[in-house]
């Protein structure tokens, strides 16, 4: 028989700018998108670890993070 130890996914994720509107409102709703992401995994107490946080010139933004899945124990992949 075998168990899960330890689990936590790695991602890339691209908040990207919406089209049709002006770029400094696109701008604060990535801004406000990603935090609402980070404020949803606080909520479900994901535990989670952001390793970068890349703005890109035309003001979207690239984040790597590490989080856990679903409800299996992280181990010491977040130290």
């Amino acid at each position: 028989m075998k168990r899960i130890k330890a689990a936590c996914l790695e991602q890339t994720i691209h908040f990207q700018l919406k089209d049709g509107i002006p770029p400094e409102l696109a701008k604060q709703q990535v801004r406000q998108e990603y935090e609402t992401y980070k404020a949803q995994m606080d909520r479900h107490r994901t535990q989670y670890k952001i390793i970068e946080e890349a703005e890109q010139p035309d003001g979207s933004l690239i984040i790597k993070i590490k989080r856990q899945n679903n409800t299996q124990p992280v181990g010491s992949y977040l130290e």
